[in-house]
């Protein structure tokens, strides 16, 4: 890569293999060829902008002086961006699982309502996989990644399926409605 000493600002790529700086506006004298190579700590580059200027002591001998400026500080709409970006991968894995959970408990439960002869014993196995969901579902409100109203409606809905099944099969019968005092 050769480029003109009187660039104010040359932008290196993130991994120096080999910058060459040749000379192109002094004929009077050559000199020899800068290089960095690749064993160089690049930090100091990565930063920021490389700036180069010549200074001329005599007429043979040229000297170069390399400054590296940092990059402006971050913008805040920027950092707010990345934080967002960040928070909206969180929260949707999140959301996945809420979603995954209840869908195993309300798929075994059509199953156990499907079933003929179904045992009450088979509840219990979906009460854990209920408990489960309730703790994910608690878990997500907790962080903020859900509204508890919605987090609490979630939890109704499978306890209202559960009992659905239970009225079913006949394992839960409601309670009738209390009689008014007369």
């Amino acid at each position: 890569m050769a480029t003109s000493l009187l660039s104010p600002c040359l932008g290196l790529p993130p991994k120096l293999k080999n910058l060459s700086l040749n000379s192109t506006t002094c004929s009077t004298s050559t000199f020899s060829s800068l290089s960095f190579s690749s064993s160089l700590s690049h930090s100091i580059f990565n930063k920021g902008c490389l700036s180069m200027r010549t200074t001329q002591r005599s007429i043979h001998n040229f000297s170069i002086v390399c400054e590296s400026t940092p990059k402006k500080k971050a913008d805040s709409a920027e950092k707010r961006t990345r934080q967002a970006e960040k928070r909206r991968v969180y929260n949707k894995a999140r959301k996945s699982e809420v979603k995954t959970r209840m869908k195993k408990v309300l798929e075994a439960l059509d199953d156990l309502k499907k079933k003929p002869e179904a045992q009450f014993e088979e509840v219990l196995p979906i009460e854990k996989l209920i408990a489960e969901a309730y703790s994910v579902i608690d878990k997500a409100i907790k962080v903020g990644t859900l509204h508890r109203n919605t987090g609490a409606r979630r939890k109704s809905r499978l306890a209202r399926r559960k009992k659905a099944v239970e009225i079913h099969h006949g394992w839960y019968s409601p309670a009738p409605a209390a009689a008014t005092a007369s």
